[in-house]
């Protein structure tokens, strides 16, 4: 799978995670896939909520050694 754009959040808070992931697709044609790195213990409710309220596919959540990582597809 081809990465379009990774976004690295670490150490944001509720909620620039998710508004830089909702920037960021804003940039992308449909089908893109963007990597959101992320520590932010609201973003495993975040990041999910908002793939769902707009339609983009969720496509991984992964644990990693410094956060989250996620992988979404724009719709």
């Amino acid at each position: 799978m081809t990465i379009d754009e990774e976004i690295d959040a670490i150490g944001m808070l509720c909620p620039l995670p998710v508004l830089k992931l909702r920037k960021r697709l804003q940039t992308h044609v449909s089908g893109a896939v963007v990597r959101l790195l992320a520590d932010d213990p609201a973003a495993v409710i975040d990041v999910p909520h908002f793939c769902n309220e707009q339609g983009h596919e969720l496509i991984e959540v992964a644990q990693g050694e410094h956060g989250q990582t996620y992988l979404v597809r724009k719709a």
